[in-house]
């Protein structure tokens, strides 16, 4: 690693994320034996292919992420459960969950509440709410977070990467309203090794991005150069 940059293992930070809507189980297949070749933390893959990813990832370290209500967040609260639902039934671990940004807007804080923790409770899985934080004032990061994090989240999450991507500077503010007791999850926009490793200093414990294998390229380029 280059002498300017703190030497961190990126690849275990990395959920290999595919949701372009154009995904086809083939895809799926590359996903996947990258995630495994590379030890990535996850692969992330829409809820039509959990359950392709988890057989070929059975037995196999990386973990089957999938995402519910993506990536609008405004699907009712019911279908979100069920879909959440089908999905541990499928094979996922973790729930990539976006949250519904009109009740956090029109302040129906105890309806959002009541959403995500019946997700949390009901699945029993690793929660990640997607906050969505380009669409978002700092007040809001501040009250969407704390609802999440009371509801059982076991991550905070920036971005679907639809509306824009993870910041250093909404990294810096998860870590201080996450208070060590969830993780950070950065996504979107995430291109080079020098940026995933900005985020993870900042405070992110998880990457989501479809570029895993070429962060890992670039890693191994600048190790090579020292």
């Amino acid at each position: 690693m280059a002498a300017n940059q703190p030497d961190i293992d990126i690849a275990g930070f990395i959920d290999h994320a595919l949701l372009n809507p154009t995904a086809t189980s083939e895809q799926v297949v590359r996903w996947c034996e990258e995630a495994y070749r590379f030890n990535f933390a996850a692969v992330c893959v829409y809820p039509a292919y959990v359950r392709q990813a988890a057989d070929l990832l059975h037995g196999k370290n990386p973990k089957v992420c999938t995402v519910i209500g993506f990536p609008t967040g405004a699907t009712t609260v019911g279908t979100k459960l069920y879909e959440a639902q089908e999905a541990v039934e499928n094979g996922a671990t973790e729930l990539d969950v976006v949250i519904n940004l009109g009740l956090l807007k029109a302040g129906k804080t105890e309806e959002l509440h009541r959403e995500i923790a019946q997700i949390c409770d009901e699945t029993g899985q690793t929660v990640k709410a997607i906050l969505e934080t380009a669409l978002l004032t700092d007040a809001e990061k501040k009250v969407a977070a704390e609802i999440c994090m009371d509801a059982g989240v076991a991550f905070l999450k920036t971005s679907t990467g639809w509306q824009g991507g993870a910041t250093v500077a909404d990294i810096r503010l998860l870590k201080q309203l996450a208070r060590e007791q969830v993780g950070i999850k950065a996504s979107g926009g995430i291109r080079t090794v020098e940026q995933a490793i900005e985020l993870i200093v900042a405070g992110a414990t998880r990457l989501g991005t479809s570029r895993g294998p070429d962060l890992i390229r670039q890693r191994d380029t600048l190790e090579k150069e020292d």
